[in-house]
């Protein structure tokens, strides 16, 4: 076998300022990043309506939009906090990210991507409204919000560890700086910003992924799936689970994440039904075929770096090690390509669902300029509670489980009842909502359930169910 490039001893967390990649890496990813800032300077200053600002005007075809789908939700979870998964537990540590969710993208486009384009909305809080009532709409966005963050705190955390990887500087120091960057680089673009850079960053992370994949499988072989422990190849793990157990790891990421604001907001904008539905077809397909790729890294990185103090990094450390250094510059971009291009969505979902759906009906006189003024000033807002999230957070995976889980049970029964039938009404969908979200709340901290969010499931489908039942039977029996 060929030595690999560039190679270093443990420990792989020490600072590594004697480094000679030190310099190119970190002078990369500030080009990168600087790029990045003017894309959206520039997309900036096409925004003159609230609509321009949130859903880019309308106006994605279908590069763009399948390449923000993909991007969006192509991030850090999957390039950091899935390999690191898959490196502690075999192929079990991908049930969620990427099988999980690219399989739930698969299904949005589907299932919900036309009748959802079709209603017109601005935000998914509008459809909480528009089926509803405006207090129904208040209480899905409180439930919302708190995912959008979530999201936007993993990804922060990720970026923090990508710069702690290159300079060897303390994890808190770089997800500090990680959050400047990223709330200076989402309060200028917009949606239109986000889609165009997506476009770019897509086509760095591709670029990036294969580029490790190829140089650690050509300098080892793919012999190296022989070495992994017994067990590691399984998709449920070396151990027999019960089938609930399985179902729950796949509901999260299948069902917990079906409606999530920051998709939704893409297929509002396509330009039309046909795009938004077959942009995000091909963007789930697009996310598990390059999804296989940290997942194939992480597996034989256990054979690889058996001893990784940081499972989290150790697509940075695998970088370093078979990688010259122009290449590992252009993973290190593919990183935080995979990093911006998600927290930039969730901070402007979360932004446009309190400014649009809370703050707005209270202004009704307000202009298209002071709309777009108080999106930017909640994405500042958003980006730094975002940073204290991260901040505290102990893995990115963490932050991502949470992410698909809070509030998500209740938010995805109302809005498939209210999208496909004229079931139920505002009891059964605050009844639902709010089910929802304490069942989850007790099953996961206060009573340790061990299917937490399958039980919140079914408990806000029936919390649906059970109001609206008696007006169908008053219904039915009439003559």
């Amino acid at each position: 076998m060929r030595e690999p490039v560039a190679r270093r001893s443990p420990p792989y967390d020490d600072p590594i300022t004697e480094d000679p990649l030190l310099t190119p890496l970190l002078a990369g990813i500030g080009l990168y990043v600087l790029a990045q800032l003017g894309i959206g300077v520039a997309a900036s200053r096409r925004i003159r309506t609230e609509d321009d600002y949130l859903v880019a005007g309308r106006s994605l075809g279908p590069v763009l939009a399948t390449f923000t789908v993909f991007a969006t939700w192509f991030g850090a979870e999957t390039c950091i906090a899935a390999a690191g998964a898959v490196y502690q537990l075999g192929l079990a540590g991908g049930s969620a990210d990427p099988f999980g969710y690219g399989l739930c993208i698969l299904l949005t486009g589907a299932v919900l991507a036309v009748p959802l384009w079709r209603m017109k909305l601005t935000t998914l809080g509008d459809l909480f409204r528009l089926r509803f009532d405006g207090r129904v709409e208040k209480i899905a966005v409180a439930l919302m919000v708190p995912t959008s963050l979530f999201w936007a705190a993993a990804q922060i955390r990720a970026f923090g560890q990508v710069l702690s990887a290159a300079s060897g500087y303390e994890v808190e120091l770089t997800v500090t700086f990680a959050a400047a960057v990223v709330i200076a680089y989402t309060m200028f673009g917009g949606l239109l910003a986000d889609a165009w850079t997506d476009l770019a960053q897509g086509i760095a992370l591709i670029a990036g992924l294969g580029a490790i994949f190829i140089a650690v499988f050509r300098a080892e072989g793919f012999d190296l799936f022989a070495s992994l422990e017994p067990g590691a190849l399984s998709p449920l793990g070396s151990e027999a689970r019960p089938i609930l157990a399985v179902a729950e790891d796949w509901a999260i990421p299948v069902i917990g994440s079906l409606v999530a604001a920051e998709v939704i907001s893409r297929i509002i904008a396509a330009r039309s039904e046909t795009v938004a539905r077959n942009a995000t077809m091909v963007a789930g397909g697009a996310y598990l075929l390059i999804g296989l790729m940290p997942v194939a890294l992480g597996l034989v990185g256990s054979v690889l770096v058996p001893d990784l103090a940081d499972p989290e990094q150790i697509l940075p450390v695998l970088a370093d090690r078979y990688l010259p250094t122009l290449l590992s510059v252009v993973f290190s971009g593919a990183l935080v390509s995979a990093i911006l291009s998600t927290v930039d969505s969730a901070l402007l979902a979360a932004a446009g669902l309190v400014s649009h759906n809370v703050v707005l009906p209270w202004l009704a006189d307000a202009d298209e300029r002071t709309k777009v003024r108080l999106a930017r000033g909640f994405v500042v807002a958003f980006g730094a509670l975002a940073y204290l999230m991260a901040f505290r957070a102990e893995r990115v995976y963490e932050l991502v489980e949470q992410a698909s889980a809070f509030g998500s049970a209740g938010i995805v029964t109302v809005v498939v009842f209210g999208l496909f039938t004229r079931f139920g009404g505002v009891a059964s969908a605050t009844a639902s909502l709010l089910t929802g979200m304490v069942a989850w709340v007790i099953g996961a901290y206060l009573l340790d359930l061990p299917y937490p969010y399958l039980t919140s499931l079914a408990a806000a489908v029936l919390a649906y169910v059970i109001p609206a039942a008696p007006a169908v039977t008053a219904i039915s029996r009439a003559p």
